[in-house]
């Protein structure tokens, strides 16, 4: 089922499948900033990951040495959320384990998503609660993608990312299987700007790790409407634009990544987990920002 919110400035829509947001329009023109899940190019607007960000190696996730089969970005994309709490300014969505979601995934958990708008923006929130007896093992992530460019007649390369801060950064490349390797490759050297294009996304999903920014900001060189996102505290960012042509952008908040090539440890062992103890809660938030 979908839900919306709006205020003066900006209008949401969301679904129980997911708890995904559907569309993200500006009030001023009708201006649509979220990607409209043509299935022609990706069928999702703005996935949740959780427990995994990206892919585990062979879709096997090792947890006490039984491997589990694990969908890539985890199981709450495709997953049937409930509608807890609605209000003028506010959604929240929620899911809990079940016998389905321990056949992949065995631990007992709460997931939460909630969305607040705060004049122009969106404040995407996620809070786990550990519901089993021992530490719960998770990696959790966002997926949006934003229409790119903005504005119908555009072309890719008339748009740009600008950073909060000057970067110089390198980014960690990505195997033909999507993992990640040991290698690295300079992407940013001493610039608040990054140039888009198709070319620079020929080998998939740009993974950083080492950013000093925490806001970074969708822009276009023929007009003032753009999108941020802010995304304190998230130790690893990937930003994806499909080779296909398609017209959206992905700027992706993460705790955590995909498997290395060469690992084959317990997911526990998994460098950017969280391990949460019995009762806890882990919370985290991001913001999305429309400017017109």
């Amino acid at each position: 089922m979908i839900y919306s919110i709006e205020n003066s400035k900006i209008k949401i829509t969301a679904s129980t499948h997911g708890a995904e947001l559907h569309s993200i329009t500006g009030q001023k023109e009708g201006t649509e900033y979220l990607w409209n899940g043509d299935v022609k190019y990706w069928k999702y607007h703005a996935p949740h990951l959780f427990p995994i960000v990206g892919k585990v190696v062979d879709s096997k996730l090792k947890v006490d040495g039984i491997q589990y089969e694990m969908p890539a970005h985890g199981l709450a994309r495709i997953s049937e959320f409930t509608l807890l709490i609605e209000s003028n300014n506010s959604l929240t969505f929620g899911l809990n384990y079940s016998e389905d979601t321990l056949k992949i995934y065995p631990y007992r958990f709460s997931l939460f998503v909630t969305y607040t708008l705060e004049e122009n923006s969106i404040i995407v929130t996620y809070k786990v609660i550990n519901l089993d007896d021992r530490d719960i093992v998770f990696s959790i992530g966002a997926h949006p993608a934003f229409m790119c460019p903005i504005e119908k007649g555009e072309e890719l390369e008339e748009c740009y990312l600008q950073f909060n801060k000057k970067e110089t950064s390198s980014i960690i490349e990505i195997t033909k299987d999507t993992y990640l390797s040991r290698k690295r490759t300079e992407c940013l050297r001493d610039t608040h700007t990054l140039p888009l294009s198709r070319e620079l996304f020929k080998d998939g999903v740009l993974v950083f790790d080492d950013l000093k920014s925490d806001k970074i900001s969708l822009k276009s060189k023929n007009h003032d409407k753009s999108l941020s996102i802010e995304f304190k505290g998230f130790p690893h960012l990937g930003i994806w634009a499909p080779e296909t042509g398609a017209p959206f952008l992905c700027i992706e908040p993460w705790f955590g990544h995909a498997d290395y090539e060469d690992f084959t440890g317990e997911f526990r062992d998994k460098e950017g987990t969280i391990s949460l103890s019995t009762d806890k809660v882990f919370e985290c938030s991001y913001k999305i920002s429309i400017e017109e």
